[in-house]
């Protein structure tokens, strides 16, 4: 049976979570770029909407990005200790 130490496992959990963090950005920001087509008259997935909506949208996609690489950075440093 193999054994694992405490640091082996922070490492792998530290870049699971990273990179669950990573994809949460990726979608949001897709998000974003497709309402900015719908709502400037190139509809690809959704239905669009009016600018104003749009820059709550980019304003909320920034928030979660600042939110989620501070918690990337934070479980990088969890993650990295012995």
């Amino acid at each position: 049976m193999v054994e694992l130490s405490k640091s082996e496992i922070r490492k792998t959990m530290g870049t699971s979570l990273g990179t669950a963090f990573g994809i949460v950005i990726g979608m949001v920001w897709t998000q974003v770029v497709l309402s900015a087509f719908a709502t400037g008259g190139i509809p690809l997935t959704t239905t669009g909407g009016t600018w104003s909506q749009w820059g709550l949208f980019v304003v909320t996609a920034v928030i979660v990005t600042i939110i989620c690489v501070v918690a990337i950075i934070m479980l990088s440093r969890w993650g990295g200790k012995q």
